[in-house]
């Protein structure tokens, strides 16, 4: 059984509760009304109450008994450093398309942590498989209602699932979909499509058996994306895995298509959503922006583009810049997966007087791959790829390229590092406001400030 360990504080929001009665970074909750939380979906179901009693350890290891009183649901104002107070539950499944065993050896440690924790999924949306869930888990999910949770599916036929996860449990899928319509909770589900294995008539019984609960008021399967699977020179040579082709990827398409038109159908509801990849795999134009309603499956790339063009032409409209002085020059980092949607963004920035925005579309050789997202370019690819260019005045680098708040890439390498090399100020872009203050503002600070 995992050991559940004080709840340690990262930060104390300015005019909280917890402010206002004196809490610090460092100090850390022990119990909230005689019980430990063993998570932040703990704490949060806690503090609801509106009579606390709180034990706390300060930074010298000494304890305090803390009373507070508050209205139901009130925030008390405070962060944490992990999202868990007791231990990550691990995955155990060995699926041969896993980012996780397509690394090389000796990167950082955290690069190699295989999760399959049902808290992630409920708390940030990240995808799990199910298989490594106790029924301790199970009723908890039950209890709290804990919902939607996101699942990666890849096959509902028993042995094709089996294949793919490495692990008997795998077929149980259909079963435990079951259980969720019966209990009234749902699902978000990703399919990861292996050419050979998955695809074309799997592919096609896997999309309309979880289809098939997507009925009533709450549809325990709410969405169904589907990815292309992602391949990288690391992996396991005897991993029977394909890359996806052109021809795939406009096979794919014109499959799905067929099955949205017929939910639309019958059912007046999409339920099945491709991810961007295909289209610009495909080379094809992406579906337009009203496709997307409102967005359910965003965090598997389907309508990101979509949404990031239309909040870009919102945010510059606004801005009404005619002139950009003095002159500057920036070199926008880019995915190659990306430039044809991002050209015509590239294109408008470039007809105000005084800027030019020089878009470095790249594929990773890191990764050994043709066609990249912009998430998986490494700090060598960009001095492969940029050392003998003119890069103007600085690098614009989107930050979902570095390790969640700080400035490392998936290589390790750090911006710093990278930015001496190529002897150019490296500007961090954490989305489209960054972008445009730091175009449009007559000294941009070298350093933006990583969120």
């Amino acid at each position: 059984m995992s050991t559940i360990r004080p709840a340690k504080i990262s930060q104390v929001l300015p005019d909280s509760i917890a402010a206002e009665i004196g809490f610090e970074p460092g100090d850390a909750i022990v119990s909230i009304n005689g019980t430990a939380p063993r998570d932040l979906i703990d704490y949060q179901f806690l503090c609801a109450d509106e009579i606390l009693d709180l034990e706390v350890l300060d930074l010298k290891g000494k304890t305090h008994q803390v009373e507070i009183e508050k209205d139901y649901d009130q925030d008390l104002g405070l962060e944490f450093e992990s999202a868990f107070f007791d231990s990550l539950i691990q995955c155990n499944n060995r699926c041969p398309f896993c980012f996780i065993d397509q690394q090389p050896p000796g990167k950082r440690k955290s690069l190699y942590l295989k999760d399959d924790d049902y808290r992630l999924s409920f708390l940030y949306g990240s995808y799990l498989t199910l298989t490594n869930l106790s029924p301790k888990e199970w009723s908890r999910i039950q209890a709290m209602r804990l919902s939607p949770l996101y699942v990666s599916v890849h096959a509902t036929e028993p042995d094709i699932r089996n294949r793919l996860l490495k692990n008997p449990r795998a077929g149980q899928i259909l079963q435990q979909l079951e259980w969720f319509q019966e209990q009234r909770l749902q699902i978000h589900a990703q399919v990861v499509v292996c050419p050979g294995i998955n695809d074309r008539d799997h592919l096609e019984k896997t999309i309309l058996d979880l289809a098939r609960f997507h009925q009533g008021e709450i549809p325990a399967v709410a969405s169904i994306a589907v990815v292309p699977v992602g391949l990288t020179r690391f992996r396991p040579s005897e991993d029977e895995l394909i890359p996806v082709t052109v021809e795939k990827a406009q096979e794919v398409i014109i499959q799905v298509q067929r099955l949205q038109k017929k939910f639309q159908q019958e059912k007046n509801a999409t339920i099945v959503w491709l991810a961007d990849e295909w289209f610009l795999i495909a080379g094809v134009d992406l579906p337009p922006e009203s496709h997307y309603q409102d967005y359910p499956q965003i965090g598997n790339g389907v309508g990101s583009i979509r949404l990031f063009i239309r909040e870009f032409e919102e945010k510059i409209q606004k801005r009404s810049v005619a002139k950009v002085s003095p002159p500057k020059i920036f070199s926008w980092v880019v995915g190659n997966t990306v430039e044809k949607a991002f050209t015509p963004l590239v294109n408008q920035l470039n007809k105000i007087s005084g800027l030019t925005i020089q878009l470095q579309a790249m594929n990773s050789d890191y990764w050994g791959q043709d066609m990249t997202v912009t998430g998986l370019l490494t700090g060598e690819d960009l001095l492969h790829k940029l050392s003998e260019k003119d890069l103007g005045d600085g690098i614009l680098l989107p930050t979902v390229m570095l390790k969640h708040g700080e400035t490392c890439f998936l290589d390790d390498r750090t911006v710093e590092e990278v930015e001496e090399k190529l002897g150019v100020p490296i500007f961090l872009v954490e989305n489209i406001d960054t972008l445009l203050n730091i175009c449009f503002t007559e000294s941009p600070a070298i350093k933006q400030e990583v969120i």
